[in-house]
């Protein structure tokens, strides 16, 4: 029985041991001062820099906001560090696009349609802890299918709820890791590895922020999400 345990956790290891082929040089996603090179897209939450951070700020009234680097990324690793108030979703998108008209994709068997300006892809998960659900670190198919993982792409709900629960660090800040490689998709969290699992439905978009839209809740008005030392390293 040990013998059968050891090697499965060998085999866990494996599966989350980080990428080693060629890359290019890590670089940072934005200047550390200003918003250069990324474009605001769906709502208009608020978005500025300060001491070297990029702050969202909800606002009510308005739909899902991102802001989206203006270059595409395909293969990766994505690396940084955020902070959220618990009473605000939000998350960050990869392999995320936006259409001019509305586009039909299918996926699954299943026929879909895009809106004009609705910003999809994967999204890694910033899910503040609640009794029921600590999500944070997972991947969700933002505008198309919904949870992947865990959801219809694996993973195990109740299990990645006690683990978020235990990693998750409330009103600190919280580091991500994200890669890319081919069909593969693996994140962590504070060192913690949360998903992996295969999908090819996108290979290539933009890197984006959201900051959740709150509806009509007034009392949401102002809440903050915040992301520091974004750096991406693309594989060849």
């Amino acid at each position: 029985m040990f013998a059968r345990e050891s090697v499965a956790l060998t085999l866990l290891a494996i599966s989350f041991a980080p990428l080693v082929s060629f890359a290019e040089e890590t670089t940072p996603l934005f200047d550390g001062k200003s918003l250069e090179g990324w474009t605001q897209q769906g709502g208009n939450a608020k978005y500025r820099v300060e001491s070297g951070i990029i702050i969202g700020e909800s606002v009510p009234n308005t739909p899902n906001s991102f802001l989206c680097t203006e270059k595409k990324y395909g293969d990766f690793v994505l690396e940084y560090e955020y902070k959220c108030d618990d009473r605000l979703n939000s998350g960050v998108q990869f392999r995320s696009n936006v259409f001019d008209e509305e586009t039909g994709i299918e996926s699954d068997g299943k026929k879909r349609k895009i809106a004009a300006g609705r910003v999809h892809g994967y999204q890694v998960e910033i899910d503040p802890n609640k009794p029921d659900r600590a999500w944070a670190g997972g991947i969700y198919d933002e505008g198309r299918r919904g949870w992947l993982y865990p959801g219809i792409r694996g993973g195990d709900a109740d299990v990645f709820t006690k683990q978020g629960q235990k990693i998750y660090k409330p009103g600190e800040w919280n580091s991500v890791r994200v890669e890319c490689n081919g069909n593969s998709i693996k994140t962590w969290l504070n060192g913690e590895p949360r998903a992996d699992f295969t999908d090819d439905m996108t290979a290539e978009g933009f890197i984006a922020l959201q900051v959740h839209g709150i509806g009509g809740n007034e009392a949401a008005a102002g809440t903050l999400v915040q992301w520091r030392n974004l750096t991406l390293r693309e594989l060849k």
